[in-house]
This record gives C-alpha cells, sequence and structure tokens, in this order.
C-alpha cells in the first residue's frame, strides 16, 4: 500500500482550539504509523457475515433516488462534531437537520432501538454512529440500509486501510466517522502527579474518585491489558474474571460510578480525578482546564474506530448519503478532525489542516506515532454467544 495516502490523512481548521493545542506540544509523526492504527481499527476478526437475520444474502447495493432533502436526522456521541458543519450542510442542502449528541453507550443506544429495527420500524433516525463491534452487530442482524454509492462520490476519500473490515466487505453498509483510543484521563491538581499506570486508577488514594467506561468491551480490555494480556488473545473465562475484579473493585468503593461519555461532566466539576476516557474528549476539555491530561498507561490501551450506518426503513436515505458525502470532502473533514481532535478517515484533510495549523497537523493523538501505536490494542474478539455472558456479566456489575 502507497504510503502517500497516509500522509494526507488528517486535518482541521483550530479556530479557539489553536490556544490549547498550542499548550499541548505536538509530538512527532510516522506515516507508518498512522496506517497501522486504522488497519487496526478497521476490522473486528469473526464479528460480521453477509448474511441478515434471515440467513439470507444481503444486496450488493441499492438505489436511493435523488429527492429534496428537506430533513434529516442523526445521533451521534457527544464532543463529536463542529457544530458550524451542520448549519453550512443545511445551508448548502436547504433542508433542516436535527443533530442528536444522544449515544452515551453502545449497548444503552442499542436497547433503546432494537425492538423496533426488529420489528422493521422507522426509529426517528437516519445515521446513528455507532463503534465497530455494536456496527458489525447491527450488519449481522440485518438492521441496517446498503449504501447508494452513487449519492457519496467523496467515498472514493476513505483512508484505504479501512476500505474493507471483515464485518462489512467493501463497505457496504457503512463509513467510518472517526478513529480514537480510549485510556485514562485524569486532573493533575487533583491527584497531585503523573499518572502513568493502569493501577494508579485503584490506588486507594483515589478511592471514590474513579470511574470505569460501563462498556463491557472496554471495562474489561481495562483489566486485561493491566494484567498483561493482549485483548485480542483473550477467551472468554478470561473477559469473565475480569469483570468479577472489576466487581470487586467497585465493592471496595473505589469507582465512584460507570459512565457512557457523561464522565466529562464530573471530570470537568472536579468529582472525578481519574477515569476511563477517549482521547478526543480530553483534548477538547483542556480547552477550558489545562489541568486535564490524558496518557496511554504503560500497559497500554485501545483503539476503536466509530462508523455512520443507515437503520432499516429510515425516511431520508438520500439526505443521509448527502451528509456522508459532504463530511468526506477533506476541507469539512479537517475542520471536524480541527474540532473533535481524533484520527479522521478522510485522505486529504491532512492536507487542508497543514495548511491552517501545521502544528496541529503533527499532533500525537491525530497522528500517533510508532511508539504510540505498538501500544494500543484492539477489543476481545468474541462470539455471539461470549458476547451475552459477558455482557450480562457487566450488567450485573454496574446494575444495569
Amino acid at each position: 500500500m502507497d504510503d502517500r495516502f497516509f500522509e494526507e490523512l488528517v486535518s482541521g481548521t483550530p479556530q479557539s482550539r489553536r490556544a490549547f493545542m498550542q499548550r499541548l506540544g505536538a509530538a512527532g509523526f510516522a506515516i507508518s504509523g498512522a496506517s497501522a492504527l486504522l488497519a487496526a481499527c478497521g476490522g473486528i476478526e469473526g464479528e460480521g457475515n453477509n448474511q441478515n437475520a434471515q440467513g439470507t444474502a444481503t444486496p450488493a447495493a441499492a438505489d436511493h433516488p435523488e429527492t429534496a432533502i428537506d430533513q434529516l436526522n442523526i445521533s451521534n456521541w457527544p464532543l463529536y462534531i463542529d457544530k458550524k458543519t451542520v448549519k453550512e450542510f443545511d445551508r448548502e442542502v436547504g433542508g433542516t437537520t436535527r443533530y442528536r449528541e444522544d449515544i452515551n453507550d453502545n449497548e444503552e443506544f442499542f436497547g433503546k432501538v432494537r425492538q423496533q429495527l426488529a420489528q422493521g420500524r422507522d426509529i426517528g433516525r437516519d445515521i446513528m454512529v455507532l463503534t465497530d463491534w455494536m456496527a458489525a452487530r447491527c450488519v449481522r442482524l440485518g438492521y441496517v440500509e446498503p449504501l447508494d454509492k452513487d449519492n457519496i462520490p467523496n467515498a472514493k476519500n476513505l483512508q484505504p486501510s479501512l476500505a474493507d473490515p471483515q464485518w462489512d466487505p467493501g463497505r457496504r453498509f457503512s463509513l467510518p466517522w472517526q478513529s480514537g483510543m480510549t485510556a485514562i484521563g485524569y486532573n493533575k491538581a487533583k491527584t497531585g502527579r503523573e499518572i502513568t499506570s493502569i493501577k494508579d486508577l485503584f490506588d486507594p488514594e483515589f478511592k471514590g474518585r474513579v470511574s470505569l467506561l460501563s462498556d463491557a468491551r472496554e471495562a474489561a480490555n481495562l483489566i486485561l491489558l493491566r494484567d498483561g494480556k493482549k485483548p485480542a488473545d483473550a477467551t472468554v473465562d478470561d473477559v469473565l474474571a475480569a469483570i468479577e475484579e472489576i466487581d470487586k473493585i467497585n465493592q471496595s468503593g473505589q469507582i465512584r460510578r460507570f459512565t457512557g461519555n457523561d464522565y466529562t461532566t464530573d471530570l470537568t466539576k472536579g468529582n472525578l480525578w481519574l477515569c476511563q476516557a477517549y482521547s478526543g474528549d480530553l483534548i477538547q476539555l483542556q480547552a477550558d482546564n489545562p489541568d486535564l491530561d490524558f496518557v496511554i498507561p504503560e500497559e497500554g490501551g485501545t483503539l476503536w474506530t466509530d462508523n455512520m450506518l443507515m437503520p432499516k426503513n429510515a425516511q431520508h436515505y438520500y439526505a443521509a448519503e448527502t451528509w456522508m458525502n459532504y463530511v468526506y470532502d477533506p476541507v469539512v473533514a479537517a475542520r471536524i478532525a480541527a474540532y473533535v481532535n481524533y484520527v479522521t478517515p478522510v485522505v486529504g484533510a491532512k492536507e487542508e489542516l497543514a495548511k491552517q495549523d501545521p502544528e496541529l497537523a503533527e499532533n500525537e493523538l491525530i497522528f500517533p506515532s510508532d511508539e504510540t501505536l505498538a501500544n494500543l490494542h484492539a477489543y476481545v474478539n468474541l462470539d455471539e454467544d461470549e458476547e451475552r455472558q459477558m455482557n450480562e456479566a457487566m450488567q450485573t456489575v454496574v446494575g444495569a
């Protein structure tokens, strides 16, 4: 694969983010590192197949005729877009987008819409953004509509290493939104020292000031890494043992609460001192509080990709595909990447970013180095029955 693709990977207009990005001090960027990151984020081994819930072959393509765009409904995660992008899209197409930041946790969101999806009913969203393993589940169950690529010519700008995940060969049902990392966020003023290890989360000094993510994969990965196990090699017994350990830690009072993306509020207010966190969130929060930091601990962190999908029986397929085409324009992708500070999947965005802020284009958390990538891992890989066991065990721990 030609590394010149990776040289053009990420960009964004810093706007009000410029000051805090300068405080961060960008680290070096390795082209081969970026390719490895996105390759790692691109697939979940054994997660998907090419059949729907009835076991019949899924269509290879879709035909969504061009229509007037009057409305678009999107569900995404918090802190995940420059809101000017939504306004400019509406101005360009002449419609109204209802952009909801109502995905706080993959399982939580899926639980809200699963019944409607299973019954073939419209869930009131034209696009939902889900992490790769949950996106794989929706593809496997036949809950999503295939894309009409004729309406998304900018899909040609997709980073090549993300183009063919095992759970969605050829990206027939999905397009990546952003990629990123899960590790530790913390308040240096509260901890009084640098955090370097997963073990720091469980230091009695921080009792009641720690949160873990309620997502079973995220929480299990943390304990597996702490114990020196690679999540990709873990068995379901390893995962269940990790969740049992989390239960013991929780019952000791160490964990203040389990969270989705809402950990950001408590961390900002000082209720949390350390937490399991997402890379882009912490960079954004630093704009208002430079005491906040994000660290990939010595034991390692997690890689992931969030993906745009169209639910079955949505009302505005053409509008959804027009949105996907819009955000895959390198100029637009650059603006989004500069705001969210995650790894964009759009080739050419880095080149656009470099025109505005070369230092931001070199940021380590947007363009991880080889050294960083060597310390990042995929999620645990489980079949459906094992996944059910894991989720049931975690729900018991968090009280769901």
